[in-house]
Order: structure tokens, then sequence, then C-alpha cells
């Protein structure tokens, strides 16, 4: 056969990702604090992009004329809101030193970005009577999520609510308080226990005594004057402390130094149980207190609140502080472009502009729509959870949500990657509704893993010293409420939790019993 060349027309379908559509999956991933940094970029690079955030409704600008208006095109997000040391081993450095909720909260949402396409607006009134924004809301009174903003917790907070629990003596919660004082930002003690003996009028032998008491409170490791007291402290608790394990903490220049030759020799283990134990080494904190050091920790802002409605149900907002809200300056776009020439470098910039406008208030209706769906459908299933409590979180995975509002389960893990709800239960991140499925040892229904540890640490704080439960009593209890479960996994999910092993919380029970009876 003869070689030619031909032309031929052929039809094809593709899926293709736009840039714009790129844009909208990333916009809908983002923090509300990252969405509000982007919409900040687009408003100073776009004439026709205002954006109004929720304090400029009450002050700051004059009110815009009434021409102005008129003419100007809100999102349509706007609209239904309105209408209702890394890098290294710390060791490398110097260590020596109720009702149908179906029928209430399905709606008829189309699926999210589907091309770039302006969206169809839900029907108004429907949404009007399902989710109403929050401020102003008929079916009950707004949050005012100020009352919800907990205070920064600082290492000496932390500790002085523990103390009352451990010490019962006014004197030895006298010394407690001043060896707390001592602390570091570290939670390291710096100062001698004789200094504070002198100085408290006391004896050092009781000073020593309310600092051993002090140091198992939580974090592990706290009140430890040296690293390595540090590292045993925690070891301890782990019930790790070992011959081997206080060999190889008496001899921490040798790990910094990367001598693991003799190491194994003072050791006296093998290579593999060396490896075992620096690989707990690593697992350890150095700095207990580090957690609790002034302005790191940070406020949540939720995206999403959920309260009780007045016919038995759930009423679900969207927060508007975590929606910005931008306009399409209309009456702008129609006086400048009357200015510029109908071709040209202006005119094509003016038609880029207030193409871009229109795709980001149409991305930010979606996302809100979006979040609003998949967290509605959250609050659907885990109905027992928020009227029984955690006992009752049902098993939930990505897929069954994504099936039952019909979008991808990429869809809805972007949605719920850092995004929180605020219940009537307390503040959790979306992602904490999906837990793992456990299943039963009747056959029943299953169990989320959230709701089995939740039974474990209960289990465990209703112990007495005198009969402290071994995992597999643990297993055994768990078994006679219908849960299956293998040892080596209460093992692992009550190490998860830094609850210690029965024979340090034994011993631990004895000790503190033996102390509040002397």
């Amino acid at each position: 056969m003869a070689l030619s060349a031909s032309l031929l027309l052929r039809q094809a379908q593709s899926l293709v990702m736009t840039p714009q559509l790129m844009q909208s999956i990333q916009l809908l991933q983002m923090t509300h604090i990252e969405l509000n940094q982007f919409i900040a970029q687009e408003v100073e690079k776009n004439p026709l992009l205002e954006f109004l955030s929720s304090g400029d409704e009450n002050g700051g600008e004059p009110p815009e004329p009434r021409e102005a208006r008129e003419t100007r095109e809100a999102s349509p997000a706007e609209e239904s809101l309105a209408s209702p040391d890394a890098g290294e081993d710390w060791f490398d450095r110097d260590t020596t030193s109720a009702g149908d909720l179906a029928d209430r909260l399905d709606s008829d949402f189309e699926n999210v970005f589907p091309d770039d396409a302006p969206a169809q607006r839900p029907d108004a009134p429907e949404l009007l009577s399902q989710w109403k924004s929050m401020p102003g809301g008929e079916a009950a009174e707004a949050f005012d999520l100020d009352d919800f903003v907990a205070g920064t917790v600082t290492l000496a907070d932390h500790l002085a609510q523990q103390i009352p629990f451990l010490l019962s003596a006014a004197a030895d919660r006298l010394i407690a308080h001043h060896l707390t004082d001592l602390l570091d930002e570290n939670g390291y003690l710096q100062g001698e226990t004789g200094e504070v003996a002198e100085r408290l009028g006391t004896q050092p032998g009781e000073v020593e005594r309310v600092l051993s008491a002090l140091q198992g409170l939580d974090p592990p490791g706290v009140y430890a004057r040296t690293l390595k007291e540090c590292l045993a402290l925690q070891l301890r608790q782990k019930d790790r402390l070992d011959p081997a394990m206080l060999a190889l903490l008496d001899n921490l220049e040798l790990l910094a130094k990367r001598d693991f030759a003799s190491l194994r020799k003072l050791c006296g283990v093998d290579d593999e149980d060396l490896i075992e134990m620096l690989s707990e080494i690593r697992a350890l904190n150095p700095r207990p207190g580090s957690a609790f050091q002034t302005g790191t920790m940070e406020a949540v802002t939720p995206d999403v609140v959920v309260r009780e409605g007045g016919d038995g149900g759930w009423v679900i907002e969207l927060n508007p502080d975590t929606l910005p809200r931008v306009l399409v300056n209309q009456s702008y776009y129609q006086t400048v472009s009357k200015t510029v020439l109908r071709q040209g470098e202006d005119q094509n910039f003016l038609s880029e502009c207030l193409q871009n406008a229109n795709w980001l208030t149409r991305s930010l209706d979606q996302r809100a729509k979006t979040i609003m769906k998949v967290a509605a459908e959250i609050v659907r299933q885990q109905d027992a959870f928020l009227v029984n409590g955690v006992d009752h979180l049902r098993p939930l995975n990505l897929k069954t949500v994504a099936d039952a509002i019909k979008m991808h389960e990429s869809t809805v893990s972007r949605v719920t990657s850092n995004k929180y709800m605020l219940t009537p239960r307390g503040l959790f991140e979306l992602k904490y509704f999906f837990t793992v499925s456990i299943s039963s040892a009747e056959g029943g229904d299953s169990h989320s893993a959230e709701a089995v540890r939740h039974r474990i640490r209960m289990l465990i704080d209703r112990e007495s010293p005198d009969a402290v439960l071994s995992d597999d009593d643990i297993v055994h209890s768990l078994k006679e409420g219908g849960v299956e479960l293998a040892r080596r996994t209460v093992a692992k999910y009550r190490e998860a939790m830094n609850i210690p092993s029965s024979v340090q919380r034994r011993r631990e029970k004895k000790a503190l019993a033996k102390l509040a009876a002397g």
C-alpha cells in the first residue's frame, strides 16, 4: 500500500482542566485566612473588584451614592449570605546541657465546579428556610463567637490545674507552686532544692519529695533539672527505663557524636537492640514545656456553626467572618468602558478584568455552597453524636459523604481539610467526624475508632488502685460491650492517648493514695 498524506476530521471528547478551574479547586481547600490573602491580591490588581469585610458594613467609609449601589453587582455568595529545628535529630547538637434531618438538609445544589459556565443559583426561598446567615437568624439567637474564644494557656496554668489533684497538704502545694515559678520556658527546673528549702523554711527532703511527685505531671518530663532526667522521666512513664537505657542516658555525649560502637559496648546490647533504643529516644520530647510558650497558640475560627433548631433538628450556618464578600463594580466598568477605544490594549485589559471578577465571585459562591453541602451531610450522618455524645459517633468515610451529595471524594477531602465546625459539643475539625469502622462482636452496627478510644479512656479513668486493668482486661470489657478488638490494637490506642501501662498506672495510683492518706 502506497503511503500518502491526507486530511482527516476527527471528533473526540476529552476532559480539560482550564487554569480557572484549577484555581477554583485551590480556592476550595484554602483556609479562610489563605482565602482572604488571595482575594486581597486579586483586588489589588483588578480595579473592578472591591473587597468588603464584615466590619465595613457598619463603619469606616461613608455609604456610596445610590446610583453606584444600584449598578454595582454583588457576588452570589454575598446575596445568599445577606438573604437570611527541623531537618536533623535534636541529639545531633550538644546534648550534655433528633428527627429526620434528610428532608430539612437535602437540597438541589448542582455539582461543584463543573466548568467555567455561570453557576445557577438554587431556589432562594428554600435557602431562606434552611440556612440563614448567622446575624439576625429568625430560628434562634445568633452566636457571639467571642464567647467561645479561650485564653492562652501557659505551662504554669496547665500545671496549676493538676497540682490540687496531686497534693492535698497546703504546705506541699506551697512548695509545688514555688517550684513551678522556677520552671523555664522548656519546663526545666532552674534552681536548687536546697535553696528552695532554705527560702521556704523547710527541710530539703520535703522539697525533694514534692518535686518527685510533680515530675509525674503532664507533660511528661516536666520539672526535670537536666536533659538526662527529662528523658528518664518520660521513659519511666513508658515503663522503658531498664539498665541498658540508663547506660545510654549516662552517655548522651556519645550519642551526640554518633559513637554507636562505644554505646553498644557500654549498654551491653546488639545492633538491633541499639537501633530500637535510639528510635525510642528520638520519640521523646527534650523540651516538654515548649508547647505552652506564650504566643504559640492561636484561636480557631469556625467555618460552620451548628445549633439546635426549634423543631428538634439542627440549624447549620456558614460563619460570615470566614466568607469574604467580593463585589464587582459594574458602575465603574460602565464609566471606563465609554472612554477607552473599542480595540486595543485598554479594551482587552478591561474585558479581562471583568471576566476574572465574574469568575471569582462565582467560584466563591460555589465554595460556600459546597462547604455547606458537605457540612449538612456530616451533621445528618452524625446526628447521634450531637445528641448523645462521642460514644455514638458513627463510622464515616469520604466515600459515604461523596455518594450522598453526588460529588467526588477528592472534593469532599478538600472541603474538610483545615475547616472547623462549632457544635453544641465543642469545636471540631471536619475531618474529626471521619473515623474508621471497628466491627461489632455481636454482628451489629460497627463502632467508630474515636468512640472506642473514648471507651478505653473511660474504663481506665474508672479503675481503682487495687484493680488496675491490663490490656487483656480492657479487651474483655470491650467485648462484653459489643466491640471486637485485638490486644495489640488496645495497646496502640492507649499509647496514642499517652496513657501509661498498667504497671506504671498501678504504681502511680498507689503512690497517690498513700500520699493522700498521709
